[in-house]
């Protein structure tokens, strides 16, 4: 059996969506972002109190980069992992793992937002670099799929992958800071891989969302001018 825990709207949310995509059967473990995670009985889950953590094979694995290539690993028949001596495994490897780089600045965003109440305990500066990096990322993935002549429907030449997958699910993310619209490639693949069923059924319910807005970028985009 696997047994995926996870929050809402966190990076765990990517695991979840792979999941959904290789069309195994899993346990979802639901927690609330809170405290709950601190608990000594998550940690012998996740020693740092942080989603995702996935028990498969008799093993608890943590950090969604390496659960995703495992899963990839372990369900090759999906197509969604590009396997050593695949022409696509650098990039592969690369976009899996830029996810993370994109996610880390919208997490800090987050936290910003979301975790630092009242609104006078947010750090501008912080929030201006991180929109900053944000920004950064988002050119990043246009040019990428600006990468040929006729642009690219997905992250990589060969086709939809776990790529795809970690990264939308981070501009998911990073989309309540920083505007897609500038971006019209990126903002077309967006529309298309997030019309995937899997991806819709990844999502949270509408009262256990972390964001309870659906764009803070106003006050980013005045610091960052």
């Amino acid at each position: 059996m696997i047994t995926l825990h996870h929050a809402h709207e966190t990076r765990s949310m990517r695991t979840l969506w792979l999941l959904l995509e290789l069309g195994v059967e899993f346990h979802l473990a639901v927690y609330p972002f809170d405290k709950t995670l601190r608990t000594d009985g998550f940690r012998l889950l996740h020693p740092a109190g942080r989603v995702p953590a996935l028990e498969i094979d008799g093993e608890v694995m943590i950090e969604s980069g390496a659960i995703c290539e495992y899963l990839c690993e372990r369900f090759p028949e999906a197509g969604l992992g590009r396997m050593p001596g695949d022409l696509d495994r650098a990039d592969w490897l690369v976009w899996v793992h830029f996810a993370e780089t994109l996610t880390q600045h919208a997490s800090m965003l987050t936290l910003q937002y979301e975790g630092l109440r009242p609104a006078s305990r947010r750090c501008s500066l912080t929030v201006d670099l991180e929109t900053r990096r944000l920004q950064s990322c988002f050119h990043a993935v246009e040019n990428r799929l600006n990468g040929t002549m006729e642009g690219r429907d997905t992250i990589l030449t060969s086709g939809f992958s776990a790529a795809d997958i970690g990264v939308a699910q981070a501009i998911y993310m990073g989309r309540h800071f920083v505007r897609i619209d500038p971006y019209p490639s990126l903002s077309r693949w967006y529309a298309d891989v997030t019309t995937r069923p899997a991806f819709r059924a990844s999502l949270p319910p509408s009262d256990a969302r972390i964001y309870s807005r659906d764009f803070y970028g106003e006050d980013a985009e005045l610091l960052a001018g």
